[in-house]
């Protein structure tokens, strides 16, 4: 078989909260204890269910967003994140046609079905439902053509009555139904104020959550269906992302004789993290070394770069505050020159304080919690030359968090938004770029060349030479 043609399904919902994180995760985790290689996708920007996709099958989970990255990368991404894999699962995002705001199908599920052309399985809430079910999913199957609905889980089911009432409503359907899960909350994952817990932060608690996961899978879905229609998929015609193809036009990597240590924060305080970046990063030059702000006190022996990324830095900010030792490392390597790359969690925690809490004051701002949601896809440029970006690049990024900064922006701000409002944001001061913007490295690999190329001109943490 062929890369083009690996085994695919996308799973799919009318809606959020039918319960697709627990039926895709479930069958990632059933099927990965059946022996096979499974690779697991996500659509959307999402880092925290990607989190469970890996608990689940022991290979990185990989988003797949058409708004950040792009239409065209779609399928490429793809096919790296799915190379030797016996079958990938793609969880869906929000409802099956929803994507991004004002842009019609764009990053939206169905958008990338029909660039996978991959069948989907529709998990649909039965709870409070019985004939109505077949309505539903003759709507849905029926709005795009293109997108082929081979399937349906019924999630939630109240009984052997009611599921022998949902199979006879979907009988005349014309779409097979696939499993019938009853209701049940022992596998619940806990949620918080930016969605489901992390799996760095209840590790234990979520191995054991994935194995009732695919208990539950096993017992109510029928995997041989599922695996047949699974492999009735043409072979795709894309070749694979290639992280070394795409850094070499773009931008100029480090002398393979410099190979500069970037540090890049991990943990349980930092888990936004979008696996291409790191393979970006090494391909560009660098050696990539994690370290968690939670417990190490110094930075790795001998960095000169540092990527900071998304996370809970709110949630921490006690622990993370008592770890002076280490901020004061990260403000001594800011102070150096040294590129720095910070997103939403990681400009929190170069800021002076969050909620009065003392950060690594590399940023002359202050954080804190509050009831409003920030939330949605950004347009952006570079305002001006920085380690990061050249003045004038051009990406499109997401935001998400509950915190605000103030200020807002530095006296040289990380970026300009242009879409869909137009303000200013973020810092960039010496080496550092912070900004609360989430940006795909994938669609823009010249940052990764960039911010390796900084590194190699710069001295290593913990040198005399400034």
């Amino acid at each position: 078989m062929s890369g083009g043609a690996i085994p695919r399904l996308v799973i799919a919902a009318p809606s959020s909260g039918a319960g697709k994180t627990t039926v895709a995760t479930g069958l990632m985790a059933a099927f990965t204890e059946a022996g096979l290689a499974v690779s697991p996708h996500k659509v959307g920007p999402d880092y925290i269910d990607p989190g469970y996709h890996s608990l689940a099958t022991g290979r990185p989970g990989r988003n797949l967003d058409a708004f950040l990255c792009g239409t065209d990368r779609i399928a490429p991404l793809f096919l790296h994140g799915a190379a030797g894999a016996d079958l990938a699962l793609v969880e869906g995002v929000m409802g099956l046609f929803d994507g991004a705001s004002d842009r019609g199908e764009l990053s939206s599920t169905a958008q990338v079905a029909k660039l996978l052309r991959a069948p989907v399985v529709l998990v649909v809430d039965a709870s409070s439902q019985s004939r109505s079910v077949a309505a539903l999913v003759h709507g849905f199957a029926s709005w795009d053509p293109e997108v082929r609905l081979a399937g349906v889980i019924l999630n939630k089911v109240g009984s052997d009555r009611h599921e022998q009432l949902l199979r006879e409503a979907m009988d005349s359907s014309g779409v097979p139904v696939l499993g019938a899960l009853r209701r049940d909350g022992r596998a619940g994952t806990p949620s918080r104020h930016l969605g489901l817990v992390p799996v760095a932060e209840r590790r234990a608690e979520a191995v054991e959550s994935v194995g009732e996961l695919a208990a539950r899978i096993r017992e109510g879905c029928d995997l041989q269906a599922l695996l047949a229609l699974a492999h009735s998929v043409p072979e795709l015609p894309d070749a694979p992302w290639d992280p070394a193809a795409e850094l070499a036009p773009a931008t100029e990597t480090a002398a393979p004789s410099a190979r500069p240590l970037i540090a890049v924060a991990g943990g349980p305080a930092f888990t936004f993290s979008y696996a291409e970046h790191a393979e970006l990063l090494a391909v560009a030059g660098a050696d990539v070394v994690p370290f968690d702000p939670l417990r190490d006190e110094q930075l790795p022996p001998g960095t000169r770069g540092l990527v900071i990324g998304g996370g809970f830095p709110e949630v921490y900010a006690p622990d993370l505050s008592a770890n002076a030792p280490l901020r004061a490392a990260v403000a001594d390597l800011a102070a150096s020159g040294a590129p720095v790359s910070a997103e939403c969690a990681g400009l929190l925690y170069l800021s002076r304080s969050i909620d009065g809490k003392p950060m690594c004051g590399v940023l002359p701002a202050e954080a804190r919690m509050t009831e409003r949601l920030t939330l949605g896809y950004r347009e952006a440029v570079a305002l001006r030359d920085n380690a990061l970006a050249a003045a004038g690049t051009r990406v499109r990024g997401h935001e998400f968090h509950r915190t605000v900064l103030e200020p807002g922006a530095g006296a040289d701000p990380a970026w300009g938004l242009t879409h869909p409002e137009r303000r200013v944001e973020g810092f960039v001061t010496g080496g550092v770029h912070a900004s609360y913007l989430h940006v795909h490295w994938a669609a823009e690999p010249a940052l990764a060349g960039r911010l390796v190329a900084s590194a190699a001109q710069t001295a290593p943490a913990g040198s005399t030479v400034r």
